[in-house]
């Protein structure tokens, strides 16, 4: 299942961030912004619970978060930019990394660091990467987190290509993706298009 989060604040903040004379500062606080505009519609199904509690006058039940705790894992390095906007929401969450690479040649991601919370598995997932391109990373981080009991998953990405969407529903028709916007296609190198260039690049301006 794609959720496409199609609120105005979420479609001019990236089309924005789409912009090539948009510079690092900006752009990594629109992500930022971004961010947290589809955490509020990712967690839209959390479990709610009445809890007695007192206002200045008088007690009465009152809706509050219940069911199970939050993971944010964050696809390194871009997803960084993302949890650490999430947890302005959400600050009791415990935060997990998944270090994945695409190597150049084939395309396949390539893992080379792996720390997750001690009970991901008692705990609603929420797994951050700012694009979806060929799907290749997601699925393999997505692959971690059920190999170390996650059961409940969604990601959420800034953008996504239509291949990564469907490597993602081949592999793990469970997880819900929660997107700003799907773009045209991949281009031959494996980017988005038309896209916003290199996330990570531009986050931290590497490039």
């Amino acid at each position: 299942m794609v959720t496409v989060v199609s609120h105005p604040l979420v479609q001019h903040k990236l089309s924005v961030m789409r912009d090539v004379r948009t510079g690092v500062k900006e752009f990594r606080e629109l992500a930022g912004e971004l961010s947290l505009l589809l955490a509020y519609e990712a967690m839209r199904d959390l479990e709610l619970a009445p809890e007695r509690l007192s206002t200045p006058l008088t007690s009465a039940d009152f809706p509050m978060l219940s069911g199970k705790k939050l993971a944010l894992v964050a696809i390194l390095r871009a997803g960084l930019v993302m949890t650490d906007a999430i947890t302005q929401l959400v600050p009791a969450a415990k935060v997990g990394h998944i270090g994945l690479y695409r190597d150049p040649e084939t395309l396949a991601p390539v893992a080379y660091y792996n720390k997750l919370p001690a009970d991901i598995a008692e705990r609603r997932v929420f797994l951050t990467d700012p694009m979806l391109a060929t799907g290749g990373s997601a699925s393999a981080a997505i692959a971690f987190l059920k190999e170390a009991g996650a059961t409940t998953i969604k990601l959420m990405c800034i953008l996504a290509a239509p291949e990564g969407i469907a490597v993602i529903e081949r592999d793990h028709p469970d997880v819900e993706i929660v997107v700003a916007a799907v773009d045209s296609h991949l281009n031959d190198h494996g980017y988005i298009v038309p896209g916003l260039g290199d996330a990570g690049d531009r986050i931290y301006g590497t490039k």
